[in-house]
């Protein structure tokens, strides 16, 4: 396949996967006291915002196939863009390992903005600051670990 065809497909594919944003759902309510020392509270920063309007929305995953395979995330939160930095915190999440996609919807419509083939014309970015390699960065690059109690990840909008 056309290498510039196959970066439009995977794109378009992030495109779609990030479309669906909605507001943070809620918290996972812990069913037992071992359960309840086991989940965290994950504060994300989001850096490097250039057009401060509009809202940074974000979708987090817990799976390799759901992140890569533009499944279901587990937890989903929009972050009004009121200055250069913003953040958001989410309480009630397991511990384990996580990847985050995010993008700027500088229009406020609730998508990403893209151009005629399909490449997005609004900032995006990946938890560790991940590099997709002709498409959307992979949970290789973008999984990070969560542990119990207080963690902080910080993703610069690009």
């Amino acid at each position: 396949m056309n290498p510039i065809l196959a970066a439009t497909a995977a794109l378009a594919a992030f495109v779609a996967s990030t479309a669906c944003v909605r507001a943070e759902a809620a918290p996972v309510a812990a069913t037992a006291p071992a359960q309840a020392q086991l989940t965290a509270q994950l504060t994300i920063a989001f850096t490097g915002i250039a057009t401060p309007t509009g809202a940074i929305l974000l979708s987090v995953y817990d799976s390799e196939a759901t992140f890569d395979g533009g499944g279901k995330p587990v937890r989903t939160a929009m972050v009004p863009a009121t200055g250069t930095s913003v953040e958001t915190a989410l309480a009630g999440l397991p511990a384990g390992r996580y990847a985050i996609k995010a993008f700027h919807d500088i229009d406020g419509d609730m998508k990403m903005a893209v151009n005629p083939f399909g490449m997005p014309t609004e900032p995006f970015a990946f938890s560790n600051d991940a590099v997709g390699n002709r498409g959307p960065a992979k949970w290789a690059a973008a999984a990070f670990t969560v542990t119990a109690g207080a963690n902080r990840h910080s993703i610069a909008i690009r």
